[in-house]
């Protein structure tokens, strides 16, 4: 463990802190800040976002909403509840704040990313597909780049993220129902086959059932806990802002690991900037590429700013969060100090339903970029065996060596993407400037080849719309 929390701390602490907060804040500045002045469109292109723009693929293709929804599931899982309590637990309340500025400024980089992987995607077999490998391929012509990024995010979501979900899940019923984590994961490996094997369809029916609803019940639940706890509010809120800047008591080891902690949990639960959700924003079937963009954005927000912050709060407020519990576990004991014993077993079946939807959703990350890396339907058999012997794996293996492992494999893809998307920004811009003329002058924009004709051979998914 030494010399993985050695990489772990060079990587967390100067390089990808860097990297993102300084793309996010940059694509901030050149977009005109869209995720904040652009939240109307986003609104109304998520409302709209059910239905499909064309006929598909052989009359089959995946609505936005859908892939709202696949990615939303990535996002919406452990991060959300246990992550954010080893955050708080390791970084102190301050890291609820940094974890809120990663969303803000991230979500710039999530347009971008979102809407390059729309531009440059694919048709696949069912459905379309694209993400960062496919993009840093056809967008700046380095294919060894693009498989490398592609082993990356295979080995992060397929492998040790799943690990990661399946690890929490696991703890979550071990504590509330007294069930070993060896059933969890032979359980979940044997329904995760069972999903994984329909493919990206079948996926994106499940997640876009269950991730909203069980969403929804858990951010009801936090403003339940606050609503009770009303007049704690601005104390919590003065602790987590005197924490993140090492005003205050040192709870967590002061603002240096407050910053760490928010950045890499917060990069955990949103995914923004990391390379992942682009896989699923490629899958829809829109009329322009800002339009997935947009709802890609606002996942973001639904991740962190509602989720990952109902979850603080239910934290902050029941005043447990020195206890010295860490995890799923500092969850559940917050919510029964709070509301009592059913609340923790509702958080254990929440836990149990955003891990196994992220489960799924991460397999399918996996799978898109091994297409990409060889398409051979041979290898699919091999990737989802793997996916579901890491899912039994993990149920049983240490907390921290699992997270560790998931943070390297994550900080290396990110870094990879990031630096990709700096350099295939200036299409997103071009996009972003196209799709708001089109809207000022009272158009549904339609996206249109003259818009980056420089790059029209490489953006195959859009021959309709040439001039």
């Amino acid at each position: 463990m030494g010399a993985i929390d050695a990489i772990n701390d060079f990587l967390w602490s100067y390089v990808l802190i860097a990297v993102l907060l300084g793309g996010g804040l940059y694509f901030t500045l050149r977009t005109r800040c869209v995720q904040l002045r652009m939240l109307p469109d986003m609104l109304r292109a998520l409302a709209a976002s059910g239905s499909r723009h064309g006929k598909g693929i052989a009359g089959r293709s995946v609505s936005s909403f859908q892939a709202f929804a696949i990615s939303l599931a990535s996002r919406v899982g452990t991060g959300n509840i246990a992550g954010v309590a080893i955050a708080i637990a390791l970084g102190g309340p301050g890291a609820v704040f940094w974890m809120w500025v990663v969303a803000v400024l991230g979500s710039a980089n999530a347009f971008v990313e979102s809407t390059l992987a729309q531009l440059f995607k694919v048709r696949g077999e069912h459905s379309f597909r694209g993400g960062p490998a496919y993009y840093i391929s056809m967008g700046l012509g380095n294919r060894p780049w693009a498989v490398l990024f592609a082993v990356l995010i295979t080995l992060t979501f397929a492998i040790a993220f799943n690990s990661v979900q399946c690890n929490t899940m696991a703890l979550a019923l071990e504590r509330s129902f007294d069930i070993p984590p060896v059933w969890t994961g032979v359980v979940t490996a044997a329904l995760t086959l069972a999903v994984i094997c329909g493919g990206v369809r079948r996926i994106a029916v499940v997640n876009q059932i269950v991730v909203p609803l069980m969403a929804g019940l858990y951010i009801l639940l936090a403003c339940y806990v606050v609503a009770t706890r009303a007049h704690m509010f601005p104390h919590v809120m003065r602790l987590i802002l005197d924490n993140a800047f090492g005003i205050g008591p040192a709870v967590g080891g002061g603002m240096g690991i407050a910053v760490v902690m928010g950045v890499k949990r917060g990069l955990f639960s949103n995914e923004a900037g990391e390379g992942s959700t682009p896989n699923a924003a490629a899958t829809a079937d829109v009329s322009h590429p800002v339009k997935q963009g947009l709802v890609q954005t606002l996942g973001v927000y639904v991740d962190t700013l509602l989720v990952c912050t109902a979850t603080a709060f239910i934290i902050l407020c029941s005043g447990v969060f020195d206890c010295g519990l860490t995890g799923i576990e500092l969850t559940q004991s917050a919510l029964e100090t709070e509301v009592g014993s059913a609340a923790a077993l509702f958080v254990a079946v929440a836990v149990v339903l955003f891990a196994f939807t992220s489960i799924i959703a991460n397999y399918y990350y996996g799978e898109t970029n091994l297409a990409f890396i060889r398409n051979d339907r041979r290898l699919i058999p091999v990737l989802r065996c793997a996916t579901a012997l890491m899912v039994l794996t993990g149920a049983v293996l240490p907390l921290n060596l699992v997270w560790a492992l998931a943070d390297i494999t994550m900080a290396l893809m990110t870094l990879c993407n990031m630096l990709a998307i700096l350099l295939l920004g200036r299409y997103a811009l071009r996009c972003l400037d196209d799709y708001t003329r089109q809207r000022r002058e009272g158009r549904d924009p339609v996206y249109r080849a003259s818009t980056c004709p420089d790059i029209s051979d490489h953006t195959p998914c859009w021959p309709e719309a040439q001039d």
